[in-house]
């Protein structure tokens, strides 16, 4: 294998190099040593040797790592015959030395050597750089260290990721955070292109789990401890005690050593390191006490490479690599040798497909006003977008687990390993996958898996700093020495909800006492100050106060404050701790009794269906009866009186006719259940509307408020006001403001004529105490026309908020939120709402299923009852004798039957059956008497 290692600082030419860019002199490297292609026009097909140029810092972290393992890969690359048969890679290493500038200049020498694939940087600032030249020469760079997503634009189709975008890190860690349940954190990270990259993403897929990065503690790259050291200590100052910790894995140690020394690392914090951490640890077989007792409860990501028979044969050969410089690698090994088979193997594929090797001049590149830099000497890879394309369609399997691009030119199925560091060393809680989320189980092993298969979030229980296993709840109150800035209303009417004390904390009234309990509920202090808002004479515009909370001039808002959809956009309310609502309150004047009163039970269309049917059963049961009772007998007036009396006696069950057809039984039966049931219910009704007292009044509720033009009134200060010039659309100029509930009595007792309000719209829990002052000569007509609740405003994404929405379910469900409501809050004496008649009158809809049965039961008795008197008449009717000639008109003989049918139907059935008995007897003897003259002899 041919090496050329060409290092910034040891070669007098590099250096002359950056003296020459200075001076604007440029001096052509020219080409070094043997085997370097000589193709700058067209090339063989099978050339000898194919140049790629690698570039990063060799004595880093990482560098250490990478270089022992691409030197390797060129190795089996070249040994492999399979692979670019005839044909040798050759190295060009670069070494950048942890510089900016100086990995830009090696960048240029290094596309100055005609290099046909690029591997490296591990640095994201550089690839940014060095991205617009690759553009520009058409060759494709293969980076395994360069994990900035915003390389993954369209503005460089030439760079391509080996390694995991720190997108997919970024959302590892938000799954985390949401997983645990924090809401905030503080994100530490070098201020490069590569932390500030980072760090967006990390914002962008915290705020998809209602998340966020409550400050973004940015040191520059080599700043001293003593910056680091400040940066922590203001940090320490915050409210979070998440820490994110995305820095590079030769200087981020320090952030956690100086930590330590802050007393950072105890019990309650959270540090989440990045993939750099597990970079650094790995690189070594065994790491010092003194570096492990600085990481005990951290949580680090590390790439997430399977475990295979190719990484088993990877990690038996490292061991007896000459080139390495550490006692272990990390995982940017296994990509950087994946990168260098990657490359063989595309331009194995490239040759193979008939590409060829050759370079020509950019036109774009010429030298204007003199100059001497030789600009020319910047070749262009004529393949190199035919090899791009077969990079970017590769798939086979590496060290580091599938090798495969998907549509956005990152590696497909990106996963990383959850561990925890503690005691000597690391252990794995758990995995990340895009597919799968967090689990416990490798995500090889979900790929195949639908998702709805895959195992709900879950890891393995962490030992935090501080060695607790209790989740950490990830923040506190700021260390400033200034307690919770609480506002409170300072009202002058319904005090007994909160009010101004001269005790302390100042404030007093049924939501402190609910705020406070529920502060007592919870596991830890919290310091506070109770701030009066208003100046005592007015009733404040809560509006303002919950405005003023979400401007961070108060920390919370306490009292009677309404929850409505305008502040919540605003600020973060607590679980409602009262129900509340707004009704209408208007005077109620004692209705007089009516001499009608006896109709009210039933509606109009009640009595008109309960008048037809008892007319109907009584036709029914006198057609059941005719024929066989004699009571139902008779001229037909009788009949018809005695059809309307026995109907309406069978409301009072007074009937005197006796039923003896079995049909006409049944329908009795039936009917007189029906019967039971409509006096009952009547007579519970009218009772209802003859003893309860009945009270009415001109407004019915808001529906007569809105069609009306009378005044109305409004509390001072309430949402109400604007909620019924807005949403109502009443005009403005109807609205009354009232104070107290002395204004709230004067207004409604002089009324709309005499400059008072003909109701008053409130919120229910204000009506009530208003009510219960009352001589009950107010109530609340119609139905309560909005559902809301009181609760307590926090800023925004305040995780105190939370915490106390669950202790006011705690409240509520051991009793004492009711307990605090009767301390402070007494119930009317008397009913709230207006008693409606309307409301008690019974309609048909409560008796239709009542009427159907008995409909039913009518029509299947008379059915059966006909036929069996067709029968009858069938039977009793003469045979027609066929040998007379029928002259009567068809018309005439049709009515005729009629007439004899409805004769036959008035007829006692008695008689019916005497007949057909002595006809049956008479047909029998003529027939007896028709076989003895034919049996006797002649």
């Amino acid at each position: 294998m041919k090496v050329f290692w060409i290092r910034s600082g040891h070669w007098v030419r590099t250096r002359a190099l950056i003296f020459a860019l200075f001076f604007e002199i440029w001096m052509p490297l020219g080409v070094i040593g043997n085997g370097v292609s000589q193709n700058t026009n067209v090339s063989s097909s099978n050339p000898r040797v194919l140049n790629v140029g690698v570039l990063f810092t060799l004595d880093s972290v990482i560098g250490r790592s990478a270089q022992p393992a691409i030197l390797a890969a060129v190795d089996d690359v070249n040994a492999d015959n399979s692979v670019l048969t005839g044909t040798k890679l050759k190295l060009i290493l670069h070494d950048t030395n942890c510089s900016g500038f100086l990995g830009t200049v090696e960048a240029m020498q290094m596309m100055e050597d005609e290099v046909v694939a690029a591997i490296g940087p591990q640095s994201s600032g550089i690839a940014h750089v060095i991205s617009h030249v690759i553009n520009e020469l058409h060759i494709p760079l293969l980076s395994f260290g360069a994990t900035d997503p915003t390389l993954s634009a369209l503005q460089y189709p030439y760079f391509v990721r080996t390694t995991q975008s720190d997108h997919f890190q970024m959302n590892a860690i938000a799954d985390m955070v949401d997983y645990f349940g924090w809401r905030e954190v503080v994100a530490i990270f070098v201020d490069d292109d590569n932390g500030r990259s980072g760090i967006s993403a990390l914002s962008d897929a915290l705020a998809k789990k209602r998340a966020r990065i409550s400050y973004k503690a940015a040191f520059s790259p080599g700043s001293p401890n003593s910056v680091i050291s400040e940066l922590l200590v203001s940090i320490n100052l915050m409210e979070s005690r998440v820490y994110i910790v995305h820095v590079n894995p030769d200087t981020g140690l320090s952030v956690f050593s100086l930590a330590k020394k802050l007393q950072m690392m105890s019990s309650g914090y959270v540090w989440i390191a990045t993939d750099w951490l597990p970079s650094f640890l790995d690189s070594f077989e065994t790491n010092s006490p003194d570096i492990m007792n600085q990481l005990q409860g951290v949580v680090a990501l590390r790439h997430h490479t399977p475990d295979s028979d190719l990484k088993k044969i990877f990690v038996s050969k490292w061991k007896g690599l000459k080139y390495k410089k550490s006692s272990s690698f990390n995982s940017y090994a296994l990509y950087a040798y994946d990168s260098v088979w990657l490359a063989a193997r595309a331009l194995d594929t490239f040759l193979k497909e008939g590409g060829h090797i050759s370079f020509s001049t950019d036109p774009k590149l010429r030298e204007n006003n003199g100059s001497i830099l030789h600009l020319k000497s910047l070749r262009v890879f004529n393949g190199g977008e035919q090899l791009l394309q077969t990079i970017k369609r590769m798939n086979f399997t590496g060290v580091s687990g599938r090798i495969q691009f998907g549509d956005d030119r990152n590696l497909i199925h990106p996963a990383y390993d959850i561990l925890n560091i503690g005691g000597t060393g690391t252990r794995r809680i758990g995995y990340w996958s895009n597919h799968s989320g967090l689990s416990t189980i490798a995500p090889e092993n979900l790929y195949t898996k639908p998702l709805n298969a895959s195992p709900n979030n879950h890891l393995y229980s962490v030992i935090w700093p501080g060695e607790v296993t209790s989740v950490p709840r990830g923040w506190v109150f700021p260390h400033n020495g200034k307690p919770l800035q609480i506002v409170v209303p300072n009202r002058v009417s319904y005090k007994a909800f909160v009010s101004k004390d001269k005790n302390p904390p100042g404030v007093k009234g049924y939501c402190i006492d609910v705020f406070e309990a529920a502060l007592n509920l919870l596991p830890y202090p919290v310091p506070r100050t109770y701030i009066l808002y208003g100046d005592g004479k007015d009733t404040p515009e809560y509006s303002n106060l919950v405005y003023e909370v979400s401007q961070n001039k108060y920390d919370a808002a306490v009292g009677d404050i309404t929850i409505v959809t305008n502040r919540t956009k605003i600020v973060d309310f607590t679980q409602p701790f009262m129900e509340s609502g707004l009704v209408v309150v208007t005077v109620v004047n004692e209705e007089k009794s009516s001499p009608w009163a006896f109709l009210r039970p039933f509606t109009v269309q009640m009595w008109a269906v309960t008048a037809i049917f008892f007319i109907f059963v009584g036709a029914v049961v006198w057609i059941l009866e005719h024929r066989t009772n004699e009571e139902f007998r008779g001229p037909p007036r009788q009949q018809l009186i005695t059809i309307f009396w026995f109907s309406f006696s069978t409301m009072f069950f007074s009937h005197k006719e006796n039923t003896v057809s079995t049909l006409g039984r049944l329908v009795l039966i039936i009917w007189l259940f029906v019967v039971l049931i409509i006096n009952s219910s009547y007579t519970a009704s009218l009772t209802s509307i003859l003893t309860v007292q009945q009270l009415t009044s001109k407004i019915e509720g808001i529906d007569s408020l809105i069609s009306g033009t009378d005044a109305i009134g409004v509390q001072e200060g309430s949402f109400a006001l604007n909620y019924l010039i807005n949403e109502l659309s009443i005009a403005a100029s109807r609205i009354i403001k009232l104070k107290n509930q002395e204004e709230y009595a004067d207004a409604l007792r002089r009324g709309p004529g005499n400059g008072g309000v003909a109701a008053i719209v409130d919120e229910l829990p204000y009506v009530e105490l208003f009510l219960a002052g009352t001589n009950c000569i107010f109530r609340t007509v119609g139905q309560e026309f909005t559902k809301s609740g009181w609760g307590f405003a926090f800023q925004r994404d305040s995780p105190l908020a939370v915490d106390l929405s669950t202790a006011i379910l705690q409240l509520s469900e051991n009793g004492d939120l009711q307990k605090i409501h009767d301390k402070w809050l007494s119930r009317t004496e008397c009913s709230m709402s207006l008693n409606q008649v309307d409301v008690n009158q019974l309609s048909l809809s409560s008796f239709w299923g009542l009427f159907l049965i008995c409909g039913i039961a009518c029509f299947i008795a008379l059915s059966i009852f006909f036929f069996r008197v067709l029968f009858q008449y069938r039977r009793f009717t003469p045979e027609t004798q066929p040998e007379v000639e029928d002259i009567e008109p068809v018309r005439t003989r049709r009515l005729s039957r009629t007439t004899s049918f409805i004769h036959f139907v008035d007829k006692k059935e008695a008689e019916i059956k005497g007949k057909l008995k002595r006809k049956a007897s008479e047909n029998k003897q003529a027939s007896q008497s028709s076989e003895a003259h034919l049996d006797s002899p002649p």
